[in-house]
Order: structure tokens, then sequence, then C-alpha cells
């Protein structure tokens, strides 16, 4: 296909030269190509298609052999599925098959689980989200640069420069925009002092570390309360954490919280509710995923990242990278969240 774009026709004869291959392997290759609709068959080689009857009835059937990708996900709950549904749906649009492995947040596990996609010879691609942070992560970085198929990061990304054969791709959410949309919806109504809370632990807060910093700076607001603590209910001592976080907000005179993630902004609004505290009216509450802030009482205003839209556009970039081979540039795509608003950041007007 690359040898096609670049003249318009190929001969038979010629490319198996270039590609030292038998003729007949190139007629085969000519044919499956032409039955998806990539190519025109002529006497003796190809052309570019030519589309002779433009009516969606007698356009080319899609490939009896289709594409197949490997998923690897490091969950198979919560964040994830919306991502994994999202490709599911763009592959079966698109006529390509997903094999899903579920992996753990472990190197060794991630490399595991793709060695047996690639070993398992019937994968063209690879959809990957490696765990990526603290030590072996440059080491992840170069073994997956020299696998032997072209490969997407999903949620991650590489450095903007790395020593790969190849400059990885990825698409993820912009969870720093994501972050800087919270900051600035509490701005808007009038508050002056904010805190986060991230997750202890989760590549995502890295992220909104950087939006926080990026948005409080523009804005002119403190930017000093940032708290890494885990406080879902789940947690041991969630309890004693939460006291711990609005004691301190109270010294600060907080009167808004951006937590990450739903579980622990529903945990800190319990917390709030049994001590008497109001939401909105004595602090502002908005949660950073919307996977179940809207359960919360009250409903829970939450910035939602575009899992499933990543999901999709992870497919879409690697059936083109297939077909298109290394013509294609390089792509490397942020995805904008969205703000949902509900009762727990806006206070209702006073009844007249």
């Amino acid at each position: 296909m690359d040898e096609l774009r670049r003249h318009g026709t190929v001969r038979v004869r010629e490319l198996a030269r270039l590609l030292e291959v038998s003729e007949l392997t190139v007629r085969r290759d000519i044919t499956a190509l032409a039955a998806r609709g990539l190519l025109t068959k002529v006497h003796g080689g190809a052309t570019l298609p030519i589309d002779l009857d433009p009516a969606p009835a007698r356009r080319p059937r899609p490939a009896a052999t289709p594409f197949t990708i490997g998923m690897v996900v490091p969950s198979l709950d919560f964040y994830w599925p919306s991502i994994v549904s999202g490709a599911r749906t763009a592959a079966a649009q698109l006529g390509v098959h997903i094999q899903l492995r579920g992996s753990t947040y472990d190197q060794d596990e991630d490399r595991r689980q793709i060695s047996r996609l690639i070993e398992a010879g019937q994968v063209q691609g690879l959809l990957l989200a490696p765990n990526l942070d603290g030590e072996g992560a440059d080491e992840m970085i170069d073994w997956i640069g020299a696998l032997p198929v072209p490969t997407i990061l999903v949620e991650r990304q590489s450095a903007p420069w790395t020593p790969t054969p190849r400059q990885l791709e990825w698409v993820r959410s912009d969870h720093a925009l994501g972050l800087e949309i919270a900051v600035r919806h509490l701005h808007e109504h009038g508050h002056r002092r904010i805190g986060l809370v991230l997750s202890k632990g989760s590549p995502t807060s890295a992220h909104l570390a950087q939006g926080w910093l990026k948005a409080c700076a523009e804005l002119g607001l403190p930017s000093g309360f940032m708290v890494r603590e885990g406080v879902a209910l789940d947690v041991p001592g969630h309890r004693q954490i939460i006291e711990g976080i609005l004691n301190r907000c109270r010294r600060s005179r907080i009167t808004a919280l951006i937590v990450h993630s739903d579980p622990d902004a529903m945990s800190v609004a319990q917390y709030l509710t049994e001590r008497g505290v109001a939401i909105p009216d004595d602090i502002a509450l908005v949660s950073y995923d919307d996977e179940v802030a809207h359960l919360a009482e009250p409903a829970m205003t939450a910035v939602r990242p575009p899992k499933a839209r990543v999901g999709r556009v992870a497919v879409e970039m690697m059936v083109s990278r297939l077909m298109e081979g290394r013509r294609r540039p390089a792509q490397r795509v942020l995805i904008l969240p969205e703000l949902v608003l509900r009762d727990s950041s806006v206070k209702r007007a006073s009844a007249v």
C-alpha cells in the first residue's frame, strides 16, 4: 500500500523483487486488499481504487479476514469498562476484532499479557495501558517500542521524545484541562479558596495536579491546599483522614473541594452530611470521574472524562495505522472532558 500510494500503480513482478517474496504471494495480497476495497486489481498489478459505481449497494464488502487488535487494560472494573465499550463499538463498525486481556497495575503482569498476545500470532496491533509509574517506566516504554506490531497507548503517554524505533502514539483524556474546568466553574460561582484531594497512587493524579497549578496561577488563587490521600469508604481509617482534611479546610477558610475520584468524593459528602455541614451552602463539592457521582446526596457535580470516546478513537487510530502503514504521521490525541452540573456545587437561590 505504501508503494501504491507513492506511485499510483504497482506491478507484481517489481513488488516481488522489492519485498523479496514470490510473485504468488504478491498476487494473493493484492487479491485480499482488493476484497477490502483498498485497491483495484489490473492485469499484472494494481492501481489505487477505482469507484466505477458510487451507489452504496455496490460498494465492496468487508474483508473475510479482518484485522484483530489486542487490548490490554489494567482493570476490568470501574473506569475501564467504558473505554473497552467504546473500543468494541468502533471495532464492530470498522469490521475488526478486539482481543481483550485484563492486567493489573504491575509492569511484570503487563509484559506477561502483552507477550501472550504477541506469541499467539493473531493480532496485527496493540492498544495498551501499561503501568508507567515509578522505576522501570523507561524500560517498559523501550520494550513496547520494540514490539513487532504497531502500538497505541490508551490513557497513558510516553515522554515527548523517546529513543524507540518509532515514536509511540497515544490517545488519552485531557485530565489537566478537566481539572481546570472544575476550578474555573467554582471560581465563577464566587469561590476564592478551593482545595484539591487527589487519589493516592492514581496515574491520573499527576495530570490533575498540573491542571490545578495552572488554573490557580491564571486565576490568582492559592494553590497550597492539595492533598494526596485515599478517602473512599473501603480505605482503613478514612473517617479520621477526612476529619483531618476538613479541619485543615476550616483553618484555611476553604469553601469548595474538588475530589478525585467518585468513591472518595461520595465518602467526603457522606461524612459532611453526618456532621451537619450543608452541601453546597457550607462547602461546595466537585468530583472528578462521574462514574457514580449522580448517586450521591445531593447529586454531585462532576468532571466526566471522555472514556468511551478514548476507546473509540484508539481503535480508529489503529485501523488507520494498519491500513496506511508508515506513511501516516504519528498521532498523539488529547480528548476534552466535560463538566456535568448537579446540585453539589451551586447554591440554590433563596425563596422570595
